[in-house]
């Protein structure tokens, strides 16, 4: 059995370009780098590497990470800016026997060491969604965060080797020098080849309070399959914040079993998914709710994909 499960529909192209390495019997590694560096490499989603959008100083700052089942290796950065593909430098790192989580200038260096591609991120589309937003906050009186899908994966393939990786340029007009959870190992993403992995997309701070990667790990190696994992997590994390801070921000979370099973969960509607198996065809899911608030998931129609995409490559106008 192989397969990959990923936050968000931005991943399908990657996810469907990932598949077809699997089906040849690749690497989880190489597999999931493809994957994320497909999403890092379009412009038009604007959460995560070329074109992500900036933070209140115009500058688009990267947090990336990668982690392998097998061995546990891991590799981070947090807080890069102008190199094109973060999640191959968190890979590069994650070989390095020290030194494995690098932020800012010290992740830039290393970078230009290594030999990665240095890239101007900031689009301008992406400059028209900042000015926009900052026209919007002075008279509307808004808050200026908003945005935040980390792109994060989990990865089997045929020879059960399991990895997990993210990606993200994370809150639309965060802090300089702010890192949410998606570089943390046990919040952002945590994977154990003997058992599966998990990856988080939300509002960093909130994410992080419960290492909730970790925790669906722990419920899965506990013998919980991975949609009563994610559900269980995710409820009991919500409920935890709700009641100690009056309020959960947006959690969401995917996961895999060394078996090919996945799960997902969420507290927010709209949550899309894309996961691909060696009996499953690359597909979107979307996670609803019914009335009692029980979560379910359905296949994204031609419809949503269409809009989907119609939406995001839509011309802008700076207003």
């Amino acid at each position: 059995m192989y397969g990959i499960i990923a936050t968000w529909r931005m991943a399908l192209e990657g996810i469907t370009k990932a598949e077809e390495m699997l089906k040849e019997h690749a690497d989880a590694g190489d597999a999931i780098e493809t994957a994320i560096r497909e999403v890092e490499d379009f412009e038009y989603y604007k959460s995560v590497g070329y074109g992500g959008l900036p933070n209140e100083e115009m500058q688009v700052e990267l947090d990336a990470a990668y982690m392998d089942g097998d061995t546990f290796d891991i590799g981070c950065v947090a807080a890069i800016k102008d190199f094109a593909n973060p999640v191959s430098i968190a890979r590069a790192l994650s070989k390095e026997p020290v030194n494995n989580f690098l932020v800012g200038a010290g992740a830039e260096k290393y970078a230009h060491k290594m030999g990665f591609e240095r890239k101007n991120m900031l689009t301008e589309r992406a400059r028209i969604h900042y000015h926009n937003r900052m026209k919007e906050v002075r008279e509307l009186e808004l808050k200026p965060y908003s945005g935040h899908d980390t792109v994060g994966m989990v990865c089997l393939d045929e020879c059960r080797h399991m990895v997990a990786a993210t990606s993200t340029s994370g809150l639309f007009m965060k802090r300089a020098g702010r890192v949410g959870d998606s570089p943390i190992s046990g919040s952002g993403f945590y994977v154990d080849s003997e058992v599966g992995g998990a990856s988080a997309t939300g509002l960093g701070e909130d994410l992080m309070k419960g290492c909730i990667s970790y925790e669906i790990v722990r419920l899965m190696k506990e013998g919980l399959h991975p949609q009563q994992a994610c559900e269980k997590a995710v409820a009991n994390l919500d409920e935890q914040l709700r009641r100690r801070r009056t309020k959960a921000g947006d959690l969401s979370l995917i996961a895999m079993n060394n078996k090919g099973e996945w799960g997902v969960a969420t507290n927010i509607e709209g949550f899309s998914f894309a996961v691909a198996t060696e009996n499953e065809m690359p597909q979107v899911y979307l996670v609803k709710f019914d009335e009692d608030r029980n979560q379910y998931i359905e296949k994204a129609s031609d419809e949503w994909m269409d809009n989907y995409m119609k939406t995001r490559t839509a011309p802008l106008e700076r207003k």
